[in-house]
């Protein structure tokens, strides 16, 4: 008998799981072409059916030498861990995973999850922060 391989240097297994869950079960209980607002309402909704702990748009704040020039608000941010961002389309683009970037470097994080409700389904991008 083989014994399973497990990785041991993803960050945060456990509650990546239960996240890219509750977007799958949106999914699945929406389907697709809806405004991403819909999806944002509706992940909060599974989030709190998972007892999971979150913030929804998160402000931080962009500074220049200490002084605020801007916000940035995040989608969710989950057990004080995890950035969650979501996109309604078909593909991530190089700004979207930009956009994740700077809030993982923001907010001193290592992980983030982007995820696209799409007309295919769900597609999901796990982003580490190496920082």
């Amino acid at each position: 008998m083989t014994k399973a391989l497990r990785r041991t240097d993803l960050i945060h297994p456990e509650l990546s799981y239960k996240i890219i869950g509750c977007a799958f079960d949106v999914y699945n209980s929406l389907g697709s072409g809806h405004h991403e607002k819909y999806y944002q309402r509706a992940l909060a909704e599974a989030f709190s059916g998972q007892n999971l702990n979150f913030f929804q748009q998160v402000d931080f704040p962009l500074k220049y030498k200490d002084k605020v020039i801007g916000r940035n608000f995040l989608d969710f941010l989950v057990e004080d861990k995890v950035v969650v961002e979501i996109k309604k389309g078909e593909h991530f683009s190089k700004t979207h995973i930009d956009q994740v970037m700077e809030y993982l470097k923001m907010s001193n994080l290592k992980l983030a999850i982007l995820i696209n409700f799409g007309v295919q389904g769900v597609t999901f991008k796990r982003i580490v922060n190496f920082s």
